[in-house]
């Protein structure tokens, strides 16, 4: 719950003005940000009408259904994973705010900026292990174990390449109070 404005999420739910590698860098990912949950958005409907469909089809003729749950499953996963970034250019990941109102504004910038490090540590890993998981799948032709069989590196490559925007997103954070711009 949020009583007011908070400094570790208001002051950076803009792009950041400037003209510095960080600040153009912010300003790309925030209209990639914007492009990637247009179509996000548009894969959540398509996972509600394909499970709809699946589900009526069912239920009215008795349809057997082979794709239909993968189908919804690749689509959330990408939605998932390739909005992380926008997620956190706005700072909408859960977080603690306890501290938020205790600790000063300096310190409130250094908790921030401290826990971006561990949370780009974390995301830096979780993207390798993600990149090399859809390599594995691509290299030996995994597909999944359903009658349909699609392969597999689809949602390791969804997810591999929203973990490395996240990151993206995450150094540019990091990047922008030490590159001198600020935020409107």
């Amino acid at each position: 719950m949020s009583h007011g404005p908070l400094t570790d999420r208001d002051d950076t739910a803009n792009t950041a003005a400037g003209t510095g590698l960080a600040a153009v860098l912010d300003r790309g990912l925030a209209i990639l940000n914007r492009v990637i949950v247009v179509f996000a958005a548009l894969a959540l409907v398509a996972a509600c009408v394909i499970l709809s469909y699946s589900v009526l089809s069912r239920a009215l003729f008795k349809a057997a259904n082979y794709w239909q749950d993968e189908a919804a499953v690749f689509l959330l996963v990408g939605a998932t994973f390739m909005t992380a970034a926008y997620v956190q250019q706005s700072r909408g990941h859960i977080g603690i705010e306890a501290f938020v109102g205790l600790l000063s504004p300096l310190a409130n910038k250094i908790r921030l900026w401290i826990v971006d490090v561990a949370t780009f540590l974390f995301c830096a890993f979780f993207t390798w292990k993600s990149w090399t998981l859809t390599h594995e799948a691509y290299v030996d032709g995994q597909v999944s174990n359903s009658m349909w069989s699609p392969p597999l590196a689809i949602p390791y490559s969804l997810m591999a390449l929203g973990m490395s925007l996240l990151c993206v997103q995450i150094l540019a954070q990091l990047a922008l109070p030490f590159a001198g711009a600020r935020r409107p």
